[in-house]
């Protein structure tokens, strides 16, 4: 058996090589993070599915187009929609 590199593909954290990788959370995390506190805060049935909804929403939504409504459980700001130009607008 011969000895060569293991190919290496390309990858969210950069490349394997690079000594400066670091590992990014997912636009989602904060939803899931929620669900998860919602667990500890009584009925499950009654605590989880308004979070469950907002992190399915943010699941399918587009990257700048996730829920803002606030968090149920989590003490943070509710996300903000980034406000993305298109090439044909003009602006005022």
């Amino acid at each position: 058996m011969e000895d060569r590199p293991v190919p290496r593909r390309n990858s969210p954290w950069g490349n394997p090589q690079e000594e400066y990788r670091q590992p990014r959370a997912h636009r989602c995390n904060d939803r899931l993070e929620d669900i998860i506190q919602a667990c500890f805060e009584g009925n499950i049935f009654k605590t989880v599915p308004g979070p469950l909804r907002l992190f399915r929403e943010c699941m399918k939504a587009k990257p700048g187009e996730e829920p803002t409504e606030p968090f149920f459980y989590l003490k943070l700001d509710p996300p903000k929609k980034k406000e993305v130009k298109l090439e044909g607008e003009l602006g005022d």
